[in-house]
């Protein structure tokens, strides 16, 4: 046996340098990530790049190769990463200082670029928290606290995630989306700052009131000079006719039985009783 080991023994050392090296050349890629070949500092390959809507399989990840003991490997997560803005004050349009808390999800799309830029994804992380909070504070200063509660609350995310993602360009990072945690006033505020709202409704409403009666009124008069000029109108084509009609209107209201017993003293000759002794 030690004469066998003796005669083949630089095969067996050159069998397993071979091997050693085999298995230091292969790379192994999963398809979450994607994977950077840097030779002598310098990015020369790229294995599994994120590509939008890629069918899950039919990606590049899988064994790959590269040259040992030269080329090294950076590894950088192909799903969405977060950056999160402390807590910090936003002071509103209608001075109101917020307390704000936000977040983005972000992704590398160009990892050679991240890599050259940033160097790894906690780099880009860190150079992405700054910019977000200096977004935010421009976005949200040019709006009233009253607007947040609304749907334009969406609009201004959506402004803060386009100028974020300009930025991550820079880094070969892609804004995905951006959210606002909270944005609430200082313990206090929040009570005076409803109080406000309910005054400024309020007085809102009076207005709208004052409006409606204000038009009421006009309409009113229009209808009454309507009424009159048809009343002018009929007593001009039929004196006789108008007088009668506004006779039965002035007996309805004096014989109404609603109003109670009355006692009524005329003479028979009087003018008001002329249309009872009328045929």
């Amino acid at each position: 046996m030690g004469d066998v080991w003796t005669h083949y023994k630089a095969a067996w050392i050159a069998a397993a340098i071979v091997i050693a090296g085999l298995m230091m050349s292969l790379i192994i890629v999963p398809e979450d990530q994607q994977a950077v070949v840097i030779r002598t500092g310098r990015p020369v390959a790229v294995y599994n790049p994120y590509r939008a809507k890629a069918d899950f399989g039919q990606t590049d990840a899988g064994i790959h190769l590269r040259v040992p003991l030269i080329d090294k490997v950076q590894r950088i997560d192909k799903r969405l990463l977060s950056v999160d803005m402390q807590s910090q004050q936003v002071l509103s349009t209608d001075q109101q200082r917020l307390n704000v808390d936000a977040y983005a999800r972000y992704r590398i799309i160009d990892p050679v670029k991240m890599v050259e830029t940033a160097g790894t994804t906690d780099r880009v992380t860190q150079q992405l928290e700054p910019i977000l909070s200096s977004v935010v504070r421009q976005e949200l200063g040019k709006r009233t606290f009253q607007s947040l509660l609304t749907a334009e609350r969406g609009q201004a995310m959506a402004n803060i995630r386009d100028l974020l993602d300009r930025e991550a360009r820079e880094y070969g990072a892609q804004v995905v989306d951006v959210r606002i945690k909270r944005a609430d006033l200082p313990e206090g505020a929040l009570e005076s700052a409803f109080a406000r709202m309910e005054a400024s409704r309020q007085e809102e409403a009076k207005t709208i009131a004052a409006q409606g009666q204000r038009d009421a009124q006009i309409i009113r008069a229009d209808a009454e000079a309507q009424a009159a000029k048809i009343y002018a109108d009929a007593f001009g084509k039929d004196p006789a006719f108008y007088d009668f009609y506004r006779s039965m209107q002035s007996y309805r209201v004096a014989f109404a039985k609603d109003q109670g017993a009355k006692t009524f003293v005329l003479s028979p000759d009087n003018a008001y009783l002329k249309h009872f002794r009328e045929p």
